[in-house]
C-alpha cells in the first residue's frame, strides 16, 4: 500500500467568508512585507492568521495546521482527519498531511517553501517544539517574526470586514434582547445564557446560511458573579435586586463581535444605580474620545481622570477596549489596539474598537458587582459611527 506523507484532496464547491479578490488584496500586503523584510516565505500557525489570510479556521484537535505563503503560492496545510473541508474553506491550494509517520506536516509544508528559504514565522504562537522541527526541516537561511508586520494589518480593517463586522454587531443585539425577555426572579444563569446563545446562532444561520457554526456563547452572570468581566456561566438562580451582567458573543467565520450591559432584577438600590450611573457617564465619555488622532493611551488617561475626580479609579479592573476583527477568546488578539496605559497606537479611519468600562466593587460594600457597558465603534474620517443598537443604563435595562 502506497502511505504518502501528504497529498491533495480537493472536492466540492468553495465557500469562503469573502470575495476572492478580499484574500488576493491581503495577500498582496502580506507579501509587501515579506519584501520588505527580505523574506521569500511565511509559515503561518495562529488560527487568527490563517483565517485571515485564507479564510480557513481549522480545528485543531492535538494536531498543527499551517499557511504557507510564498511569493506566488498560497498553501494551506491541514490534517487528513479533515478530509477536502479546509480545500473547500481555503483560499488557493490545501495539502493534506498524514500521520504515518511523524512530522509529515513539516514534509509537506518543505514541499512548498523547499530548504534554505528566508522564512517568516509566528513568535507569538510557534512553540519550542515547532520551532526546532521548523529548522530541522526547512534549514531556513534566516528566520523572522512576521507576527507583528500582520497584527498591524489586520488591525485596518476593509469595507467587506466592517460590513461583516457590523452585521455581527446587530446579531449580538438579537441575542441581547433575548437575554432581556428571559431574565426573571428565580431563572438560573445558564437557562437566560442559552436562550441568548440559541437566539444569536439562528440569527446567523439566517443572514450567513451557507457559514459554518460554531463558537457562538454567552456570558451572563448574576450577583458576586459579576465581578470578573470573564466569569464563566453558572446554575446561581437571580433575586430581586441582582446586579447582572449581559455578554453575547457572536462568531461569524472567526469574526468576534460583542455587546455587553449592566442590568438589574426588579429595583436597583440608591449606592449601585449611582455606580451604574457613573460607569455610564464614563461610558460616554470615552466613545466621544474615538477619534482619527486619539492615541490609545491619551484616551484611557482621560477617562482614568474621569473616574479618579469621581473617587471610583481603584475598581478599574482592565483597559477600557479593544480591536475586533478575527478573534476569539481562545486564539487571536490585536494587541497593538487596546486603550491601556502602555499602548501608543493613534486611531486611524478603518479601525474597529470598542468602548467598554468596567467597575467593580467588592461584597460587603454599597453598591457591590460588576458594572460594564460596552459598544463597538468604527472610526471614520471625522469622529466614530457607533454600531451597537441594545441601550445601556437604566431606565431600560432595570428588569424581571
Amino acid at each position: 500500500m502506497d502511505r504518502p506523507a501528504f497529498y491533495r484532496f480537493h472536492q466540492g464547491d468553495r465557500v469562503l467568508p469573502f470575495a476572492s479578490e478580499e484574500y488576493d488584496a491581503r495577500l498582496k500586503g502580506l507579501r509587501a512585507s515579506m519584501e520588505a523584510a527580505g523574506l521569500t516565505a511565511c509559515v503561518f500557525t495562529s488560527m487568527h492568521n490563517i483565517a485571515y489570510y485564507s479564510g480557513f479556521l481549522y480545528c485543531s484537535f492535538g494536531r498543527p495546521y499551517a499557511l504557507v505563503v510564498t511569493e506566488t503560492d498560497s498553501v494551506t496545510v491541514s490534517a487528513g482527519i479533515d478530509a477536502a473541508q479546509p480545500w473547500r474553506r481555503s483560499h488557493g491550494d490545501n495539502i493534506t498531511y498524514t500521520d504515518w509517520a511523524r512530522n509529515n506536516y513539516w514534509r509537506a509544508i518543505r514541499s512548498v517553501t523547499g530548504e534554505g528559504a528566508a522564512i517568516g514565522f509566528e513568535g507569538d504562537h510557534l512553540t519550542l517544539v515547532q520551532r526546532d522541527l521548523l529548522d530541522a526541516f526547512l534549514k531556513p537561511s534566516e528566520t523572522l517574526d512576521i507576527a507583528p508586520a500582520t497584527m498591524r494589518q489586520r488591525m485596518h480593517k476593509s469595507a467587506a470586514e466592517i460590513a461583516l463586522i457590523r452585521q455581527g454587531a446587530q446579531v449580538a443585539d438579537v441575542g441581547g434582547y433575548a437575554i432581556r425577555d428571559a431574565i426573571r426572579e428565580g431563572a438560573r444563569e445558564i437557562d437566560i445564557a442559552m436562550a441568548g446563545r440559541d437566539a444569536m446562532e439562528l440569527e446567523i444561520a439566517r443572514r450567513f446560511p451557507d457559514a459554518e457554526y460554531r463558537d457562538t456563547w454567552v456570558w451572563f452572570q448574576s450577583g458576586i458573579n459579576t465581578d470578573g468581566a470573564h466569569n464563566p456561566v453558572t446554575a446561581r438562580a437571580l433575586r430581586r435586586g441582582d446586579i447582572l451582567s449581559l455578554n453575547t458573543f457572536p462568531m461569524i467565520s472567526g469574526y468576534y463581535t460583542a455587546l455587553e450591559r449592566t442590568l438589574f432584577v426588579g429595583e436597583v438600590d440608591d449606592a449601585s444605580r449611582e455606580i451604574w450611573e457613573a460607569n455610564v457617564a464614563a461610558h460616554e465619555y470615552g466613545m466621544s474620545l474615538l477619534r482619527p488622532g486619539a492615541s490609545c493611551a491619551k484616551v484611557t488617561q482621560a477617562i482614568n481622570a474621569f473616574f479618579a475626580e469621581r473617587d471610583l479609579l481603584q475598581y478599574r479592573t482592565f483597559g477600557y477596549g479593544h480591536s475586533f476583527g478575527v478573534l476569539s477568546h481562545y486564539y487571536g488578539r490585536e494587541a497593538g489596539l487596546e486603550l491601556r496605559e502602555d499602548i501608543d497606537t493613534v486611531l486611524e479611519p478603518g479601525m474597529v474598537i470598542s468602548m467598554e468600562p468596567m467597575l467593580t466593587l467588592p461584597e460587603g460594600q454599597p453598591g457591590a458587582g460588576g458594572y460594564r457597558e460596552h459598544d463597538i465603534l468604527v472610526i471614520t474620517e471625522d469622529g466614530n459611527d457607533n454600531i451597537t443598537g441594545y441601550p445601556y443604563g437604566p431606565a431600560f435595562n432595570v428588569v424581571g
